[in-house]
């Protein structure tokens, strides 16, 4: 569902593409910044800004970076998500979680995702989430990140000042028997000004759940793959996946061992479809859910019918910011977070409000790193903004073009295929090399393998000259020295 943002705008005669801006002779100013979360785009940006000359503090609710590569067995006691009480999971692996990337396109532009020496090291081109969460901390480690993290620091609110500065109230949490992470009660309130505000949250805790017909009278289970970890719960049930991205496709195979049925359904397939997957006695794929009944039996529009005892919603997240306080300026409607000029700036508010990591369907850590670069650059004054009419003028003309093209709001930031035109748009007005040809060649025909082979792409793969090419390239960066 993706839309190419720029080709589009320019059939419009609506430039999407401002002139590159090289870096000027302009005094470089050093900003007071504050960057929400430290996964793989806060740990970045703090990078970036660090390197521009900004002063950096990082908030971070848990005790170690890594985000949502930070695995726990621990699942929230509301298994669909939809209590706001609820006390949060941040992370929403599973136990058996693999990429779905090659680790030579996954990686930081100039800290590649190359094997590394050590106990428990994954060696594998799609390795284990714990080999990324050594990753991102091997990261860390190598430019010295970590002294600008606050640990176990919930951010309460952002609100901006009369001024133009931005207030971060935070408190100190910590965790309780079940590792969730609570605020302490008796705890102060810290609060701090800052120049800007980077967030960089994330958004896979708050789950999107899908429209079913007659669900309020069904019998049955309901959960979201966020609390999903293990199969073995799943032994000797009838289980309704919903979804085709990565985590159904994953999950439906992984509880189809132990469980007594699995039936996956999809809005993205047509009506009509009823396929037994080969190489399963019991995993089927079908068209989209057309009702529930109180009796347990669900209905698919094949108008195949299964008594069921648990639909597990594979449906994506929300853009969730309750810390976030604009007056109104930044909103969420339908999962699209605006308006944000590139996705990254609300017009009224840049440069000093910024969001790092919103678009999807994307390679994300160079993503990120891209988005971090054009923000410290624009920070310090090095790079320039168009003014804000511009801007959403420019926006005004992608939410157009998205209406056109009858793409839904929702997916207002699935960029897709355009991330590479996007990425080096980014590279441009920063002044940076943009997207290896081997990472966009080798990113394309991934995505093709998984299509084509969901069972074995990855391991098994036919790319072996542009993985040459990668380590070809790799050797130029120190930290990979030890090829």
């Amino acid at each position: 569902m993706a839309i190419n943002y720029f080709s589009r705008c320019a059939k419009m005669n609506i430039s999407a593409i401002n002139p590159a801006m090289p870096p000027t002779t302009l005094s470089v100013k050093s900003r007071h910044v504050a960057v929400i979360g430290a996964g793989a785009a806060g740990l970045v940006a703090a990078r970036e800004l660090r390197r521009e000359g900004h002063s950096v503090v990082v908030f971070e609710r848990g005790h170690e970076v890594g985000g949502t590569w930070v695995y726990t067995p621990q699942v929230e006691p509301d298994p669909l998500g939809l209590d706001p009480n609820r006390p949060i999971i941040h992370s929403s692996l599973y136990s058996s979680l693999r990429t779905n990337l090659p680790r030579e396109a996954m990686g930081y532009m100039d800290f590649p995702f190359v094997t590394r020496p050590g106990e428990n090291r994954d060696p594998r081109r799609y390795p284990g989430h714990r080999e990324v969460l050594l990753y991102l901390k091997d990261f860390a480690r190598e430019f010295g990140v970590e002294e600008m993290v606050r640990f176990e620091t919930d951010v309460i609110k952002v609100g901006i000042l009369g001024d133009g500065k931005w207030k971060v109230r935070s408190k100190k949490s910590s965790f309780n028997d079940n590792n969730e992470i609570i605020s302490k009660s008796n705890a102060e309130f810290d609060d701090e000004i800052y120049d800007a505000v980077v967030v960089c949250n994330g958004h896979y805790t708050e789950p999107r759940i899908a429209d079913i017909p007659g669900i309020n009278l069904w019998p049955g289970k309901q959960m979201h793959s966020h609390n999903y970890r293990i199969p073995e719960p799943f032994r000797d049930q009838v289980v309704i996946v919903i979804g085709s991205s990565a985590s159904a496709v994953d999950i439906c195979r992984d509880i189809a061992p132990v469980a007594k049925e699995v039936h996956v359904a999809s809005r993205s397939v047509a009506d009509e479809t009823y396929m037994k997957q080969p190489g399963y006695d019991n995993l089927w794929f079908h068209s989209m859910i057309d009702h529930a009944h109180e009796d347990g039996m669900v209905v698919f529009r094949n108008g195949k019918t299964v008594l069921a005892d648990l639909i597990m919603h594979c449906t994506g997240y929300k853009y969730h910011f309750p810390f976030l306080d604009t007056k109104g300026i930044v909103t969420v409607d339908d999962n699209r977070l605006g308006p944000l000029y590139k996705h990254v700036f609300p017009p009224a508010l840049a440069p000093y409000l910024s969001f790092i990591g919103i678009p999807w369907k994307i390679v994300p850590f160079p993503l990120f790193e891209f988005q971090s670069k054009w923000i410290a650059g624009i920070l310090s004054g090095r790079i320039t903004l168009p003014s804000q009419k511009e801007m959403m003028e420019n926006i005004q003309a992608f939410y157009s073009a998205l209406e056109d093209s009858s793409i839904p709001k929702r997916y207002t930031h699935c960029i897709g295929q355009s991330q590479v035109e996007y990425n080096n748009w980014l590279a441009t007005q920063c002044g940076c090399q943009g997207v290896e040809k081997w990472r966009e060649a080798m990113y394309s025909m991934a995505s093709e393998k998984r299509r084509l082979l969901p069972e074995m792409y990855r391991d098994e793969w036919d790319d072996h000259h542009l993985v040459s090419e990668a380590y070809e390239d790799f050797i130029k960066y120190p930290s990979a020295s030890n090829l």
